[in-house]
């Protein structure tokens, strides 16, 4: 397995994946755009490959507040539905981790659907804790 910074050919794959294991609906060409706008002091995208295929990714951020220290926010993790139960997701998570401590932080965190029972079971496994339950607003402007 190799992991690395994404890179703009990864846009179909993220776009397939973020549809089929996330459920959210993205065109290649949105990924692509949002790929080539990353502010790489503050974001980072890193890719799993599997004897060269694509097999998972994770996207990271900066995540400061006015009322608490500095954290790495996961914003999305992914590992297709055929690589799962390789180790693909513990080592993009290790890769954030890196990336993390390369940039002066040492928490982590990340939202997670109450659905993804699955999901949760392996953020626990991998030292991830329950901080606190929400609810997610969201409202579209006009």
């Amino acid at each position: 397995m190799i992991i690395r910074t994404a890179e703009a050919e990864d846009a179909l794959f993220i776009s397939r994946i973020s549809c089929s294991e996330l459920g959210y609906e993205c065109s290649e060409e949105f990924v692509a755009k949002r790929l080539n706008k990353l502010n790489a002091a503050r974001e980072t995208v890193f890719v799993a490959l599997e004897d060269g295929v694509p097999a998972g990714f994770i996207h990271a951020e900066i995540y400061e507040l006015l009322y608490y220290e500095p954290m790495v926010n996961i914003l999305g993790i992914a590992v297709s539905s055929e690589y799962r139960r390789r180790g693909i997701g513990m080592a993009l998570m290790k890769k954030a981790e890196e990336w993390e401590k390369k940039s002066g932080i040492n928490i982590i965190r990340l939202n997670s659907g109450a659905v993804r029972k699955e999901a949760h079971e392996f953020y626990r496994s991998i030292g991830f804790d329950t901080e606190k339950e929400q609810i997610c607003f969201t409202k579209a402007l006009e």
